[in-house]
């Protein structure tokens, strides 16, 4: 049997556990600079706040109804996903993180029964350890515990665990959950199935194996073998190599100077840089783009974006520094104010056994011992203690005018208890 644990409206929690005047108020957070919601509570949920919404657009709303609008604190929050994950391993030892706010987990026991109470257990012991209320879904397969953890958060009275395993409930379950729900079906094949009619997860079961290879290729069979029971989907104990790394912000104001936006793309190439040695990897294609607002009523909303190949596949932040300033010497329209930008690196690979190139300038040896240096010294002393000279002298700073303090990851922000 397969369990999925996940944090209800996690970031929204985190800020509740340390201030206890927050319970049952509407709760919302934002992303980066402030600029759209990404977590809700169940009261912000109740108002009509929307997922993915510019927070200008709440602003009233927001004043209106009581919320406490929060800045994203990601580092609050990793370090809360870690005591929630390490509450969870050492309940249950075989535990693959899925997500900052996911877990699946594999159980031992046989008997459903005796999990659905165990399962309980986790949840309250997570709460009490934490703080973070979790909806544990048990079932036989990782799908099925995917909804099983949804209903869990639909239905409170099951206190923290839904196990699900008898093959009626399970038929009755699907029935009226939606296609489009179900993890592994994206976007693009949910519209296809619904076009042929198949709307719900049961109505996807009917469906031929033969015709859903042929549609949907082997994940989707997958898929369609695990909501039948069959297990297909086994634990990840083991990190899994990205296979494309991303950093991309909402600028704080828009832009359009080419030497600021060429100093922000710069930061998160070094960004990517980092994330790509930390996984052991290099690159071969660089992708940059930037985005004007597409909240202005007076201009049409421009995506400009260049791509290119590289020679020699690198993870050097000096490399991929040059290749966004080459990009965007070739996107950047001027005159016109970008709102948002962001770096791609794709055809990701290990880093051992890869071809040199004869004509391939740079000291790769050099280069790796200078990056080692630099993610060492960045790693002991803080972030951008050294960085690129393209990056400008001040690093990129968020706006955040919401921001909570670091109550688990900063001395100076340690909550004094007086008795």
């Amino acid at each position: 049997m397969y369990g999925l644990a996940d944090c209800n409206n996690f970031y929204a929690s985190c800020e509740r556990v340390f201030d206890p005047s927050l319970a049952g108020r509407p709760v919302v957070v934002l992303s980066n600079n402030d600029g759209c919601v990404i977590a809700r509570s169940n009261e912000a949920k109740a108002l009509g706040i929307g997922m993915g919404v510019p927070y200008f657009q709440i602003r009233e709303l927001a004043a209106r109804g009581g919320v406490a609008v929060f800045s994203s604190n990601f580092v609050l929050y990793g370090d809360m996903s870690e005591r929630v994950m390490d509450t969870l391993r050492s309940l249950v030892p075989r535990t693959e993180v899925y997500s900052i706010d996911e877990a699946f987990l594999c159980f031992d026991q046989t008997d459903p029964r005796a999990l659905g109470e165990f399962g309980r257990r986790i949840a309250r012991t997570v709460r009490r350890n934490t703080g973070i209320p979790v909806s544990l879904g048990i079932a036989p397969t990782k799908t099925l515990a995917k909804i099983a953890s949804k209903l869990c958060k639909q239905y409170p009275k099951l206190d923290g665990c839904c196990c699900m395993y008898r093959q009626g409930d399970i038929e009755k379950v699907l029935r009226g959950f939606p296609v489009g729900d179900i993890w592994g079906i994206g976007r693009r094949h949910a519209e296809r199935l619904r076009r042929r009619g198949v709307a719900t997860a049961w109505d996807f079961t009917q469906l031929t194996p033969e015709w859903v290879r042929r549609e949907m290729a082997v994940t989707g069979l997958r898929t369609w073998q695990e909501l039948w029971g069959e297990p297909c989907f086994g634990l990840e104990t083991a990190p899994v190599r990205k296979q494309q790394i991303c950093v991309s912000r909402t600028f704080a104001r828009d832009i359009s100077d080419p030497e600021e936006l060429r100093r922000d793309l710069t930061l998160f190439a070094a960004r990517c840089g980092e994330k790509l040695r930390g996984q052991g990897s290099l690159c071969s294609e660089v992708r940059v783009f930037l985005l004007t607002n597409r909240f202005l009523a007076d201009a049409e909303p421009r995506y400009d974006t260049a791509l290119a190949r590289l020679p020699v596949p690198t993870d050097s932040t000096l490399d991929l520094s040059r290749e966004v300033g080459t990009l965007l010497r070739r996107i950047v329209r001027p005159g016109t104010a970008y709102k948002r930008g962001g770096v791609i690196l794709s055809e990701l690979q290990g880093a051992d056994g890869v071809q040199a190139d004869l004509f391939d300038a740079p000291d790769r040896a050099r280069h790796t011992r200078l990056m080692e240096t630099m993610d060492r010294v960045n790693r002991r002393f803080g972030r951008n203690m050294l960085y690129v000279a393209a990056q400008g002298r001040d690093p990129y700073a968020m706006h955040r005018e919401h921001l909570s303090p670091g109550y688990t990851t900063d001395w100076n922000d340690i909550i004094t208890v007086r008795v």
